[in-house]
């Protein structure tokens, strides 16, 4: 009961630390491009974290399902504009076909990625996003190479000072939502017999297997739910550059962003996105006016850093230092 009441504690920190960042925002809106950022990928790093935190596995094709979340929040917007439906339907349907989509995507394509290990399903998935790209743009799928362009339905159907609610603070508020409801799945996965089977394959596949864990079809329940929040980011962030272009949605430099955040924080902790998140974001912002454009290579050392030196992340580094053990567990 103790230890469970523990675990409660590691989601309300959750909430708190992004009911603050929602204050922040509103409260000093001349930092509102900065807070929107640490939204963004804190909440990647939620998502990516129940997959990668999860197995162990790294999926490097993971942008694709944020790509085809900003393709189908996009589409609904063009959809509900095209035919005058109303629309707040615009605002319902996107999450719903993105997520729908990422997870569709994900169940199959994990239904055969995942019986591959190590460099082969890194392989596997970066053809999957590069596959899914070219797809759109041979094919001109979405507007292919020209971009789903959703400014001027958007403005038609808010109007302008709509289009400025939903592009700003909608977007927003719908990235914080996707990313506590990421992190109770977390929370609610790692205290499951799903989240103890993952834990045992992450540690040793074949031993897992030997013991009669399904591995294969917790790693497909993992990879679907990480897609599906994937989805529902892209669809927020779509909003927000009301721009999609194959090169930018399909960009894999989400999924390195992603690992980074994933690996610096702590893999499979609950609190390590928010940690990794965090960090990421202020140095990416202020490397950015420094160095512009060298901050992934900045990062590449960091990461390398990181995994030698801290190879469980800064959380799990920091709780080897902690003796208490109701704060290990917080920190778990």
């Amino acid at each position: 009961m103790r230890f469970q009441r523990i675990h409660v504690l590691q989601v309300i920190v959750s909430l708190i630390f992004y009911i603050f960042l929602w204050i922040i925002r509103e409260t000093f809106p001349q930092y509102g491009q900065f807070v929107t950022l640490l939204i963004f990928y804190t909440a990647l790093g939620q998502a990516f974290n129940i997959f990668l935190g999860m197995t162990g596995y790294v999926d490097f094709g993971y942008v694709a399902f944020l790509a085809l979340g900003m393709y189908g929040g996009g589409l609904a917007v063009k959809i509900a504009a095209e035919a005058g439906l109303q629309p707040v339907l615009a605002l319902v349907l996107g999450p719903l076909l993105a997520s729908l989509m990422a997870a569709a995507v994900a169940s199959a394509v994990g239904g055969v990625a995942l019986r591959l290990r190590g460099a082969y399903f890194a392989i596997a998935t970066i053809g999957v996003n590069e596959g899914l790209r070219y797809l759109i743009e041979g094919a001109k799928i979405w507007g292919g190479s020209e971009g789903l362009i959703i400014a001027r339905d958007l403005r038609s159907l808010f109007g302008d000072e709509g289009f400025s609610y939903v592009t700003t603070i909608y977007a927003d508020t719908f990235l914080i939502f996707t990313a506590v409801a990421a992190a109770i799945t977390t929370w609610l996965i790692k205290n499951s017999r799903i989240g103890y089977g993952l834990a045992a394959l992450r540690e040793d596949e074949t031993a897992a297997r030997v013991m009669g864990v399904n591995t294969t079809a917790y790693k497909i329940i993992a990879f679907t739910i990480s897609a599906l929040f994937g989805g529902l980011i892209g669809s927020a962030w779509g909003l927000k550059i009301v721009a999609i272009y194959p090169p930018e949605a399909f960009n894999i430099t989400y999924t390195v962003e992603a690992i980074i955040i994933v690996v610096l924080g702590g893999m499979g902790t609950l609190l390590g996105p928010i940690i990794g998140g965090s960090i990421y974001t202020l140095a990416k912002y202020y490397l950015g006016v420094l160095i512009p454009g060298f901050q992934l290579l900045v990062f590449s050392a960091i990461l390398i850093i990181v995994a030698v030196a801290f190879p469980y992340g800064l959380l799990g580094h920091i709780r080897g230092y902690i003796r208490n053990y109701a704060l290990r567990e917080l920190l778990r």
